[in-house]
């Protein structure tokens, strides 16, 4: 009885915390929630450049359902993998959504279900209006949805994918990694700030020497006609009788910028748990292939993010009729690992006469059609048969038999 009124809850929750009798979300899509033009997204091309890395990464993924191997489509995955919302494909979706978990440090997407409790669409929510919080009496998890009228909707966690970064202790909320970063953008725009006003002023500063004592009225008389002067005349100055002048060298010093923007690269990669040198600093890096470096990326980044998204797709937008026959959703992470074309020839063709990949599987993963027959077979060499064949119907042991009845006569 429980389980049915936790449904009808969540099923209700899910509709009205989107429209309903005075009060509609709707208007919400097609707004920006990712921050304003002087966010720290926005004005900081290191974090700008993490977060991109890392969002473009997992929306570019393939995203697949599988049952026991097989590849399968059902409702749940045609709206989660092509149309999850009429503004948005399955890449934007994606995007989107690890841009929120990264930008604020957590990503919200309402689901939304038909008649049946299939998911029909995901709809992405602004973190800002999302405040998780704990029912008293059941101590099951909702959601509490701040909306555009002013009121506080609910939603069941069932029927809101959340996904985001570490949590704190005694917290529900993933941690901001960019407020975890707050001191390295200070300390990143202060030296930015002065370096900017060193190279302004680095090339106008002047020594006036005058042949007598000035006062210092006079002084700055003499001071402000010579700004004036050099203003007025584009640089150009003429030096009198008595007077010296003599320009000031003020190197502009770019190495202190390329230390701090080292530091601050290093903190980034720090934060976001990702190898510097995703970061364009390969200063000290070293890595024997592309392959090396992007399994380090797929290993240490990506796989916890992955595995977080898998789970939450498989938790909510499944039945647990469909996991018990064996439905669940897989990012293939294989495509990040591919080596070049030799190294990619080379694992393929090992594969293939080893017996645990078929010729058809090999054309699938380089995005050609099967071609059925002996290509969609397991081989082993001796040289190479399908792995079901008689031994004594391959031509090594005939050609050994014959040459022993042959000997034998």
């Amino acid at each position: 009885m429980r389980f049915f009124q936790r449904l009808k809850y969540s099923f209700y929750s899910a509709y009205a915390a989107w429209k309903g009798d005075g009060f509609d979300f709707s208007s919400w899509m097609g707004k920006s929630f990712w921050g304003i033009d002087n966010s720290t997204l926005a004005t900081n091309e290191t974090i700008f450049s993490a977060v991109t890395r890392l969002s473009n990464s997992m929306a570019t993924l393939p995203l697949k359902l599988y049952q026991n191997y097989e590849m399968k489509q059902n409702s749940a995955s045609d709206v989660l993998i092509n149309n999850p919302n009429p503004n948005m494909t399955g890449f934007e979706f994606i995007r989107n959504l690890e841009t929120a978990r990264d930008e604020e440090g957590n990503g919200y997407a309402l689901i939304e279900r038909d008649i049946r409790l299939q998911p029909s669409g995901l709809t992405l929510i602004n973190p800002d209006y999302v405040e998780p919080v704990i029912e008293r009496n059941s101590k099951e998890l909702w959601y509490q949805v701040l909306g555009e009228d002013g009121n506080r909707y609910y939603v069941h966690n069932m029927e809101m994918l959340h996904v985001k970064h570490i949590v704190g202790s005694h917290s529900l909320k993933g941690i901001n990694p960019i407020k975890v970063l707050q001191n390295a953008n200070d300390f990143d725009k202060a030296v930015r700030e002065f370096s900017l006003k060193e190279m302004q002023s680095a090339p106008n500063s002047f020594i006036l020497k005058y042949g007598g004592n000035l006062d210092d009225d006079k002084r700055k008389r003499v001071i402000e006609d010579f700004k004036r002067f050099y203003k007025d005349n584009g640089g150009i100055l003429f030096q009198e009788q008595g007077v010296e002048i003599k320009e000031l060298e003020r190197k502009y010093v770019a190495a202190d910028t390329f230390a701090s923007e080292r530091i601050t690269r290093s903190r980034v990669a720090n934060v976001f748990n990702m190898p510097v040198t995703m970061l364009n600093d390969t200063e000290g890096q070293s890595y024997s292939s592309n392959e090396q470096l992007m399994r380090m990326f797929v290993d240490l980044t990506l796989m916890p993010i992955v595995r977080q998204y898998e789970q939450e797709f498989n938790r909510k937008l499944l039945t647990p009729a469909e996991r018990k026959a064996g439905f669940y959703f897989k990012f293939n992470t294989k495509a990040l690992l591919r080596g070049d074309i030799s190294t990619q020839g080379d694992y393929y063709a090992k594969a293939i006469r080893n017996g645990w990949m078929k010729q058809d599987e090999a054309r699938m993963y380089e995005d050609l059609p099967p071609v059925g027959g002996n290509a969609s077979k397991l081989w082993v060499s001796g040289d190479l048969y399908p792995i079901d064949m008689d031994p004594s119907e391959r031509k090594s042991n005939s050609n050994s038999s014959n040459n022993s009845n042959n000997g034998d006569g």
